[in-house]
């Protein structure tokens, strides 16, 4: 094995290293869960684009595609065949997300709106305020400008 591959490990025995020393010497860091981030990032992002290719499919209550969707279902296909298996409907959708802030809210994001009864309605956040979801019945899959204040924002890990 090269001096390099030995390099890090040594210094790590020496007492703390920077991350500054650390790519000085070897030429890459890897910050703690970035890598995970980057794999949940790269998910979300694939989930949005399929989404976005369902554009004029009809909605369908219970309806998970590939053809006809309601909004979970919608939310649900897209995340399966970007490789993350969602539960089946928006509220347990909620609650297998991590939640986030709207400031911290990124494109690929779950949106999901709420009401006193509970989480109604979910969406991919598309950017830019606007999400793509199966509205209603008698509508189709679109992009759409977020209509509420009351939404909260989940991310798939």
């Amino acid at each position: 094995m090269s001096m390099r591959r030995h390099l890090p490990h040594l210094l790590a025995r020496a007492g703390t290293v920077s991350a500054l020393t650390m790519v000085t010497v070897t030429g890459t860091t890897v910050a703690p869960g970035a890598s995970q981030d980057a794999d949940a990032a790269a998910i979300s992002a694939k989930a949005l684009r399929i989404a976005a290719s369902k554009r004029g499919s009809p909605y369908e209550w219970g309806a998970q595609g590939p053809y006809r969707f309601d909004c979970s279902g919608l939310t649900r296909y897209s995340f399966k065949h970007a490789g993350k298996v969602l539960p089946r409907t928006a509220a347990a959708q909620y609650n297998d997300t991590s939640h986030v802030s709207r400031a911290a809210r990124r494109s690929g994001d779950l949106v999901f709106f709420h009401a006193a009864g509970g989480i109604y309605h979910v969406g991919i956040y598309a950017g830019s305020g606007r999400i793509w979801h199966a509205p209603k019945t008698g509508a189709v899959v679109r992009l759409e400008r977020i209509w509420s204040s009351a939404v909260w924002y989940g991310r798939v890990g």
